[in-house]
């Protein structure tokens, strides 16, 4: 039974990274931009244009469907990698890539604010043992709800089909893995607020992309403003003399 499964849940993880025509609604940012803005520790939330992407921002009511963690320059079995972040994909796995992979994507940078070297050293070692990890296939059993044509889930229930999951340390989607790290950190993100209004820290299976950009906790950068943006000599094509 649990060949059938992952066999049945490798084929719609391929049907559901097929890239679906329609554009973003973001434009790309410059990736010179990006590289001259971005530090280790920061969120890279990725606006995706595939079936999954779709499914995962129905299903968060959000512009955001991956997020990835940037780390900068690793090293791994010796080998030294620079500019390098850290994604659980539906496809590969958890995995660590090059910025250029994100070249032609809407992004945004959410930054982790009051951070010190030796946490980010932390949080980079601690990501690192997450590499070789498999992607969640649970997740996309589920995701496959929102594929048949039936009913539209009420708003109440929508985050919580994707916070079902296997709950294996060896597996994730994207947003649990970048919010496990986190949580190793004890740094918030969503914190739930008791009765006696104290902090509670949230399980890491239960976060989404969306969380990270509505975090009051992580600082928002765009890469288009951070080095200077004069309005007067934006390049409009149709800009009247």
């Amino acid at each position: 039974m649990n060949f059938v499964a992952r066999k049945v849940g490798s084929w719609l993880s391929r049907y559901l990274s097929k890239e679906n025509k329609k554009a973003s609604i973001g434009i790309p940012p410059r990736m010179e931009a990006v590289r001259q803005c971005v530090r280790p520790g920061d969120v890279i939330l990725v606006e995706g244009n595939t079936k999954f992407s779709t499914a995962i921002k129905y299903l968060t009511q959000s512009t955001w469907s991956h997020t990835t963690l940037y780390l900068g320059t690793i090293t791994v079995k010796g080998k030294i990698y620079h500019d390098q972040y850290i994604e659980a994909d539906v496809s590969k796995g958890i995995v660590h890539s090059n910025l250029t992979g994100l070249r032609g994507y809407h992004i945004r940078i959410c930054r982790p604010i009051g951070l010190s070297e030796s946490d980010i050293h932390l949080l980079r070692d601690y990501a690192l043992t997450k590499l070789g990890g498999t992607y969640d296939l649970r997740n996309v059993f589920d995701l496959v709800r929102y594929l048949v044509p039936v009913i539209p889930f009420p708003a109440a229930h929508r985050k919580g089909l994707l916070a079902f999951g296997s709950g294996e340390p060896t597996k994730a989607i994207c947003s649990t893995l970048v919010a496990e790290v986190f949580e190793y950190m004890h740094y918030p993100i969503l914190p739930k607020v008791d009765a006696r209004l104290r902090y509670r820290q949230r399980n890491h299976t239960l976060f989404t992309p969306r969380d990270f950009d509505v975090s009051p906790y992580f600082k928002i950068i765009k890469p288009t403003l951070e080095k200077g943006f004069d309005f007067h000599s934006f390049g409009w094509a149709n800009k009247p003399t």
